[in-house]
């Protein structure tokens, strides 16, 4: 099969991962057991997921939450950290389908997402190791047309961004790889998996009742929903589902409807060992994150105990890369010469969900249904966006969830058996397309 089990797959990648070595987790919650009752039911324990829980039960909503697995130890808990503003679509969908004050909307929309990871940070006292800067960077002439353009989109639209190019990018990255960088001050970066266990204690200490090893494998929809696990079912008013490219993994028939329109991707991080502050200094002076603008992308940052977390690799067919550390330490070195004998200590990955336009996909099944999914590699900043327009939706409030909800989405081709291999060859020419 081209395919494999992508919960096989999953749990794999897990198991060098620097954040969750670099965490003290909770006790796992008990599993669901029995039959309860609640206003809300979230499947997911995400970001999305706990940012939904979270709101809504600061409505005064009694909130269930069920996750499959632990909380934030799918993309949430072992992502690259980098929380940006605007959409992995950039603003061309939202302008073509909603016009252009609607697109601007949305846009304002998500520099809020990323202030509300500072909002809710101070709000519950979270330590996630967040830290403001981003940095932009071409590595060819085209490339760096293509930069100038979006860095002159950001300051028209309100976020500052200076601009450099040839020997001038030096201001911002010490790298031989890139003509031209652009950096603001809006975007950011934090511990990924620190915040997700900040939200789910934010969430319990709301009301929250979570339960963990409690994958929903049905879910019975009308005027009461009945969300059904292995052991337990919890019958609700509304629903929310945030488990993303997992979701039907675990209950193929939770969600039929809206599975097709996302597909997992597979992208992976190295971690080194602990470097020298002086020479993170040097490599990334102001100690932003940075990615480039190639289709197939490279992410980088340094996190705060100064070890460069660096990513990129995508897989879209669900197989982990053969010699997944050597080739990653290979690309961290053709950006970071310095650091091409460093020990590389982590290695890891996961499944991101990405739709067919990029954009994200939120919207409603039937009256008291809510999903989100397709974030498209820009989930740490917009799942926290997506978690409190869903809870504005339940209570009524709807504008600026439908501002989402109104963008069209279509299927990925190829239906179940061909729709994986026909999505890694379209890859295959953008990669192509990125060397050229």
């Amino acid at each position: 099969m081209f395919r494999r089990s992508l919960v096989g797959s999953d749990t794999q990648l897990n198991q060098l991962s620097y954040y969750e070595a670099s965490v003290n987790r909770p006790r796992p919650a008990p599993p669901l057991q029995g039959a309860v009752q609640a206003d809300v039911v979230v499947v997911g324990g995400g970001f999305a997921g706990l940012s939904a829980a979270l709101e809504l039960a600061q409505q005064g909503l009694s909130v269930v939450l069920l996750e499959a697995d632990r909380v934030g130890s799918g993309a949430s808990g072992r992502n690259g950290g980098q929380a940006i503003v605007g959409f992995a679509s950039g603003q061309g969908p939202f302008e073509q389908q909603l016009g252009a004050a609607d697109a601007q909307r949305a846009w304002d929309m998500s520099l809020q997402a990323v202030d509300l990871i500072e909002q809710r940070m101070a709000a519950h006292g979270m330590d996630c190791d967040w830290r403001r800067g981003y940095t932009y960077v071409a590595d060819s002439p085209k490339k760096a047309r293509a930069l100038r353009e979006e860095c002159d989109d950001h300051n028209l639209r309100g976020v500052p961004s200076a601009w450099a190019e040839g020997a001038d990018v030096a201001r911002f990255i010490d790298s031989p790889r890139y003509v031209a960088a652009f950096h603001e001050q809006r975007s950011g970066h934090l511990h990924p998996l620190k915040y997700a266990l900040g939200l789910a204690r934010a969430a319990e200490a709301a009301g929250v009742r979570i339960f963990e090893g409690s994958p929903v494998t049905g879910l019975r929809r009308g005027a009461t929903l009945v969300a059904g696990t292995a052991q337990g079912q919890v019958t609700a008013r509304f629903g929310v589902l945030a488990g993303n490219c997992m979701l039907p993994e675990y209950g193929p028939l939770v969600a039929p409807d809206i599975a097709p329109r996302i597909m997992p991707v597979g992208t992976y991080i190295v971690g080194t060992a602990p470097l020298d502050p002086a020479l993170c200094a040097r490599l990334i002076p102001d100690h932003a994150a940075v990615c480039d603008n190639n289709f197939v992308l490279d992410y980088f940052r340094f996190s705060a105990d100064h070890r460069m977390l660096f990513g990129g690799r995508v897989s879209y067919t669900t197989m982990t890369p053969p010699n997944l550390k050597g080739v990653m330490a290979q690309r961290m070195g053709a950006v970071f010469p310095a650091l091409k004998d460093v020990p590389v200590e982590f290695v890891w990955g996961g499944f991101v969900d990405i739709s067919m336009n990029r954009a994200p996909d939120f919207g409603r099944l039937g009256d008291n249904l809510y999903y989100l999914q397709g974030f498209s590699g820009h989930g740490v900043a917009l799942t926290g966006l997506a978690g409190q327009l869903v809870a504005e939706a339940v209570a009524g409030q709807a504008g600026r969830f439908d501002v989402f909800a109104r963008l069209k989405h279509h299927r990925f081709p190829g239906g179940p058996l061909l729709r994986t291999p026909s999505l890694a060859l379209g890859m295959l020419w953008h990669r192509l397309r990125d060397v050229l």
